[in-house]
């Protein structure tokens, strides 16, 4: 299964077209459209969500509600265009009073992507670096969460930290599972824990008061999955750099961490690694989760739990220095509507990222032509191993 977006943020739509996905998969546009609804929320959101209601419009791949194992392409519509039509036109010349992007943004693609495409307006650059594209990875990746639910699988991500505002947990491996949805996205901020939200949310405000921004962390888990997904004997073949490269994807992350992730450094090898168990009912498992459900590159069967860290956005409501690509003098950087804080919904962006690597771990695995092969293939292999793990 893969995916390509295209569009610009300005632009009139954000398109995605997702291929290899098996024929007869039950797909909820309304499942979609709550997904990209997460994406927009979050204390610390700017005007840019206010303007823009994201729904999906699904124009091929899918007859009846059931994936026809074509093609799929789902459209996000820019509501915005409407004022950006003539600085954003396809065709024709440009306005007369056109203003290009000449002071770019430290922290982001604006001045490097300049120089690589030899162009004179920051513009030609921005539009497709902004997080806007994201929306197009949520909507593609509601086809993978669609999938994983029929494997069994479930993916949710909470935020553990806002500037220095964290929720405490004594053993993140253990409470991650746990944690309930439902406590999860009824926070502002999309944290667990009341007490810590509060003061994420106070975090945010003095940053707004004092035009900053701010960056944070959060965790994706995935409960469910079977061991054995992924490879060993190649680099490329590993889950956990297929999953690093797709959150690294992600712009403004600058970290991830699977399981006790840099923590394991310090310690020593038997505080660090998961010592084996094996019951008749369950076969085999292990009595801790400190790898984060992931060893050799391949699921262990308990459930995933990645942490990844955001920096803080580059946009910011006073800005820093920057040069001025026509005078080469000293300005200060563009100011595009932005938020003062996003990690909540960096979190949802990086579940459909996650989401995507695991679908495709499950039909590498299990075959990908048709949903009824799939769980046929599913089943027995659940069999074969419980089987050998007695």
């Amino acid at each position: 299964m893969q995916f390509v977006t295209a569009g610009e943020s300005h632009g009139p739509c954000l398109t995605a077209i997702v291929s290899g996905v098996p024929a007869g998969l039950a797909i909820s546009e309304s499942q979609i459209n709550s997904d990209l609804s997460r994406r927009q929320s979050g204390y610390g959101r700017g005007g840019r969500q206010s303007i823009e209601s994201d729904r999906v419009s699904i124009t091929s791949g899918i007859r009846f509600g059931r994936t026809l194992g074509t093609p799929i392409t789902l459209q996000v519509a820019n509501d915005d265009w409407k004022n950006w039509s003539e600085r954003m036109a396809v065709f024709g010349d440009a306005p007369s009073d056109l203003v290009r992007e000449v002071t770019p943004r430290p922290g982001h693609a604006d001045l490097v992507g300049a120089l690589k495409n030899a162009t004179d307006d920051c513009r030609n650059v921005l539009e497709r670096s902004s997080a806007r594209e994201t929306a197009a990875r949520v909507a593609a990746a509601g086809i993978a969460r669609e999938f994983l639910a029929e494997m069994g699988v479930e993916v949710f991500s909470y935020v553990t930290r806002i500037g220095t505002a964290a929720l405490r947990e004594d053993d993140p491996m253990v409470a991650a599972p746990d944690y309930k949805p439902l406590d999860i996205e009824l926070s502002e901020v999309r944290c667990p824990d009341q007490e810590a939200s509060e003061h994420m949310i106070n975090m945010i405000k003095v940053a707004r008061a004092k035009g900053e921004s701010l960056g944070g962390e959060f965790r994706v888990v995935a409960c469910g999955l079977v061991a054995g997904l992924g490879g060993f004997d190649s680099g490329p073949a590993r889950l956990t750099s297929q999953l690093g490269a797709a959150l690294f994807s992600i712009p403004a992350i600058k970290g991830v961490e699977f399981g006790m992730g840099f923590e394991a450094a310090s310690r020593y090898g038997s505080e660090v690694h998961d010592p084996i168990t094996q019951t008749k009912k369950h076969g085999f498992s292990r009595s801790t989760n400190n790898a984060g459900g992931l060893e050799g590159g391949m699921t262990t069967g308990l459930p995933l739990i990645v942490t990844a860290a955001m920096k803080p956005i580059p946009t910011m409501a006073n800005p820093l220095d920057t040069v001025n690509m026509d005078t080469m003098e000293v300005e200060s950087a563009s100011r595009e509507r932005s938020d003062v804080c996003a990690v909540p919904a960096a979190a949802v962006v990086a579940e459909a990222e996650v989401a995507f690597v695991l679908a495709n771990a499950y039909l590498r695995k299990f075959g990908s032509d048709n949903m009824t092969d799939i769980k046929a293939s599913l089943a027995s292999y659940k069999k074969r191993v419980l089987t050998q793990s007695r």
